[in-house]
């Protein structure tokens, strides 16, 4: 049996995320159910290492459930890399009487986390908040539903323009090294083709594609692509040479960015991220440690961090293969 738990520690790292907050929330006032007093970790790993501490009651997060971000801050460490930066951080947990820390973030946040508790044997509990939904263990990371309403929402307006002015649009989402959003803002805003980095297309296939369109009767087409996808150099040069060797289009580029970050969470998310950081809470005073709480088939379960980090979360085949359908 580990050392009770009197006073937990919670933090957000890594890129921001809607629903960040109302984890931090749900994190918090479980604290305060079972008494437990809750420290809230100021700028991430780094706030860690500077001791940015401040005491969090169940009022002090009032009114943040409905707000994009994160009231905590975030911030990625150079020197939470370091062992000297770790001594660090764990001194000054030592010092706040901090018994254990709840990580709100993706890969590099329990990547973080892992390292820590295996060097002080100090309970770390992780929470997926990133709108990539590329972390094992879970059907859904938080913010990740509230991005695709963002994209979807600007894609519809993009069309409105699209059709207007008989153009091709390519509008690139974020996805560096997964295709979540695009495949499913793709699909619900109806594009004609989604690039995505799991999914090496070619050039000369969408070539044909986007002929194909033409050929079909229509006037405007809508082209996803994810950040990452591999078939160009980036999407400016994607799109000057489709201009190039498709003299019928008159192509357009439109780059969402940080955008998808911002913005109230959906009730989805805010619902995801009460479930989990109850769940949180719990899960360490009931001794546990060295995991991720993700919601699987509509129930909160556990995968241990390193899996969480080294997994592999596939691309659904089904909605690629719908996609294909419905771009007729």
């Amino acid at each position: 049996m580990g050392k009770k738990i009197k006073k937990i520690g919670v933090m957000t790292s890594g890129g921001d995320a809607p629903g960040m907050n109302a984890a931090i929330r749900a994190v918090v006032r479980a604290c305060s159910y079972y008494n437990v007093d809750c420290v809230g970790i100021y700028r991430g790993y780094q706030g860690l290492i500077d001791g940015d501490f401040k005491n969090l009651s169940a009022r002090h997060v009032s009114n943040i459930i409905n707000r994009g971000g994160t009231i905590l801050k975030t911030a990625r460490s150079n020197e939470f890399r370091t062992k000297e930066g770790r001594a660090k951080a764990y001194k000054h947990l030592k010092n706040a009487e901090i018994d254990a820390l709840v990580l709100i973030g993706g890969d590099g946040t329990f990547t973080g986390g892992m390292v820590f508790n295996n060097e002080y044997n100090f309970p770390c509990i992780g929470i997926p908040g990133t709108i990539d939904n590329d972390i094992f263990g879970t059907n859904y990371t938080i913010g990740f539903d509230t991005a695709l309403n963002t994209v979807v929402e600007v894609i519809d307006k993009i069309r409105d323009t699209a059709s207007s002015h008989n153009r091709l649009f390519f509008v690139e989402v974020m996805g560096r090294d997964a295709g979540f959003i695009a495949l499913n803002a793709g699909v619900g805003a109806g594009a004609e083709e989604i690039l995505i980095p799991e999914e090496d297309m070619g050039l000369d296939r969408l070539l044909e594609s986007l002929k194909r369109s033409k050929r079909s009767g229509k006037s405007s087409s809508i082209v996803v692509v994810a950040e990452g996808d591999k078939i160009g150099k980036n999407v400016f040069e994607l799109a000057d040479y489709v201009e190039k060797n498709l003299k019928q289009y008159e192509v357009r580029v439109s780059v969402l960015g940080h955008m998808q970050r911002g913005g109230s969470p959906s009730c989805f998310d805010r619902v995801l991220a009460s479930r989990l950081g109850v769940s949180a809470v719990e899960l360490l005073l009931d001794g546990k440690t060295n995991l991720m709480v993700g919601l699987i088939n509509n129930k909160v379960q556990t995968t241990n961090l390193e899996n969480a980090v080294k997994g592999h979360h596939a691309i659904n085949r089904e909605l690629l293969r719908v996609s294909d359908i419905m771009s007729i």
